[in-house]
């Protein structure tokens, strides 16, 4: 009786349910899009199941799933031609040096804890204490992490995620795989891109606060800003390359390589210092040797 009285209060949804149609809604989408990469995998890899040579080649590189692997790159290469690049300039031309070297301190810092926290689990105390001073440091001294006084004192920056902790753990990567929007990926990362988003604490509080706006905003600033700050080395790398696919491929192997190895800082590698485009790829044949 009380709910035919109240017929307007039941037919009200309910937060939770409209989050679960969108989380629904969201997994009909991508189980969407990996049927139709199944499908285009299925055609673009006929040719190489029938070219034993090519076959053997791919699986040599560790990507025995090249075929699709270029189809989803050209489709990436587009995406970047009419929508990433076009931001990235537009945002060059309108930020200048000092607001873009704000921006990417700012988004450095948000993931701090995350970094933190793999830090943690691979057992690096030393480098969690870095981390914990520069968070504390660049969130006080340097306004909420627009500035980095952290580095001038002796704190410098470095990057950890959970690819990175897996690899650390002795899992090996897998075969090479190119994921749609995301880029060079293979299956430790894609686990460890997963892991990051749902122990990430920034995400956990935009999804608690209904603001599911806040990671796709933060994961298009990065992208944009990434871009701009090196458009003039990623063009270079596109236009100099006998085969993109493979230098980039090649690029991918060598950054993870050393970051896992805490070889370099928390930046993309120095397209300029590419070595041959030959693409002398190998898989990863042991874990990293942690310094």
């Amino acid at each position: 009786m009380n709910d035919l009285s109240n017929p307007q209060e039941t037919q009200k949804p309910t937060t939770r349910g409209l989050r679960h149609a969108t989380l629904a809604a969201k997994i009909t989408r991508m189980g969407a899009v990996l049927i139709l990469s199944l499908a285009v995998w299925g055609c673009a890899s006929t040719s190489s199941l029938n070219d034993p040579e090519a076959r053997a080649e791919q699986i040599e590189m560790n990507d025995p799933l090249e075929p699709v692997n270029r189809v989803v790159f050209e489709v990436n290469r587009g995406l970047d031609t009419w929508f990433l690049k076009p931001a990235a300039i537009f945002y060059g031309a309108m930020m200048p040096p000092e607001f873009q070297t704000a921006i990417g301190n700012f988004l450095g810092n948000l993931s701090s804890p995350l970094v933190l926290l793999n830090d943690l689990l691979q057992g690096e105390a030393g480098r969690a204490g870095n981390t914990v001073a520069r968070f504390i440091i660049n969130s006080t001294v340097g306004i909420a992490g627009l500035f980095d006084p952290a580095t001038d004192m002796g704190y410098p920056d470095h990057s950890e995620d959970f690819g990175q902790t897996l690899a650390v753990w002795g899992v090996g990567e897998g075969p090479y795989i190119m994921l749609p929007i995301f880029g060079p990926s293979n299956p430790r990362d894609v686990v460890g891109l997963v892991a990051d988003y749902f122990t990430d604490p920034v995400n956990q509080w935009s999804l608690n606060t209904n603001r599911d706006w806040v990671p796709t905003s933060r994961t298009g600033s990065s992208m944009v800003h990434w871009r701009a700050t090196n458009m003039e080395e990623a063009d270079d790398l596109e236009r100099t390359s006998v085969d993109y696919y493979s230098a980039v491929r090649s690029l991918y192997r060598q950054h993870r390589r050393d970051l896992i190895r805490n070889g370099q800082p928390n930046s993309m590698p120095d397209i300029s210092e590419m070595p041959s485009m030959d693409d002398p790829d190998e898989p990863e044949t042991s874990t990293a040797t942690r310094k």
